[in-house]
């Protein structure tokens, strides 16, 4: 499913116009890319969390050349499902 897919979903089984779903959508990506970002986590009670991890400076390695190159540390986005979701 993508986006417009999804959208066509939402705005048929909430009874809302298509335009209307596609703004709760977007709001809805929007203030979670906000919260995580902040460093804030957004917990979905029969759906998921979604959290943000920090990942630690690495060493990793250049595979075209073959050199060794450090990998910084940086903050990244990450989702769970809820159990209920288990197929």
């Amino acid at each position: 499913m993508n986006k417009s897919e999804l959208i066509d979903a939402m705005a048929e089984k909430a009874g809302m116009t298509k335009v209307d779903a596609r703004k709760a959508l977007e709001a809805f990506v929007e203030v979670t890319k906000e919260t995580v970002k902040a460093g804030d986590d957004i917990a979905l009670i029969g759906f998921g969390t979604f959290t943000h991890v920090e990942r630690k400076a690495r060493m990793g390695m250049n595979l075209a050349k073959g050199t060794k190159i450090k990998i910084p540390a940086k903050k990244s986005p990450k989702f769970k499902a809820s159990k209920a979701w288990t197929l």
